[in-house]
């Protein structure tokens, strides 16, 4: 599978989310929240594990700092999507706060469009070449040239039983660790533009939501005094 690929898998990821969140949106969202907090456990589990082995027996797993941070960016990238569907990126909207409602919503509105500019740009920035820029990559490139290359990462094997097994190399290949480069990314812009319709139907007011740090200022004025 190449680019080609990973782009059919994108297409096709983000027209079956569509399709059945229309049918069955508390079950998305509970996928979504279940992805992450297994994801969250497992880091967990794994960090708790390694520390009792390492310093109670003098031992530990090699590939658990690497299997960790593999763990988070899958969280980081997957979780940026849900964070924009539930609204819980914070921003800074004092000044947007204070134009007319016209100029409010158009504001809102630029700063999803530039959410839908920043993912597709991340997953391939070929397409700026169209404005002059010389610029060429982006994530499924990057994504494609570690599945032709086939190399693996530092420190995570595959156990000895599945590479006599199946007949895999020793290390795990990068590609499937980056994996979720180009399908997060492709949520990310997906979920952007998911908002942006909304803002422009008035079924939401902004891609951010910083009310909440505005919440969490007032519940907790009265720390300092005290």
């Amino acid at each position: 599978m190449g680019t080609v690929g990973i782009y059919a898998v994108m297409a096709l990821i983000i027209v079956l989310l569509f399709f059945v969140e229309r049918a069955r949106p508390q079950a998305v969202s509970r996928f979504e929240e279940n992805v992450l907090a297994t994801l969250l456990a497992m880091i967990t589990i794994v960090s708790f594990v390694q520390v009792i082995a390492r310093y109670g027996f003098n031992t530990g797993w090699g590939g658990a700092l690497e299997f960790t941070r593999v763990l988070f960016a899958w969280m980081i990238l997957f979780g940026m999507s849900y964070g924009i569907k539930i609204g819980a990126h914070l921003g800074v909207d004092v000044f947007i706060k204070m134009l007319p409602a016209r100029l409010f919503k158009a504001a809102a509105l630029f700063g999803a469009a530039c959410a839908v500019a920043y993912a597709v740009t991340l997953i391939s920035s070929t397409w700026l070449t169209f404005f002059g820029a010389d610029t060429k990559g982006g994530a499924v490139h990057y994504w494609g040239k570690m599945f032709q290359i086939g190399i693996g990462l530092d420190d995570l094997r595959y156990p000895v039983w599945m590479q006599e097994s199946f007949g895999l190399q020793e290390r795990v290949q990068r590609w499937i660790a980056y994996l979720i480069l180009p399908i997060g990314l492709a949520l990310f812009g997906f979920r952007s533009l998911q908002a942006m319709v909304a803002i422009w139907r008035g079924d939401r007011n902004m891609i951010i939501a910083s009310h909440e740090a505005e919440e969490l200022v007032a519940e907790n004025k009265d720390i300092l005094r005290d």
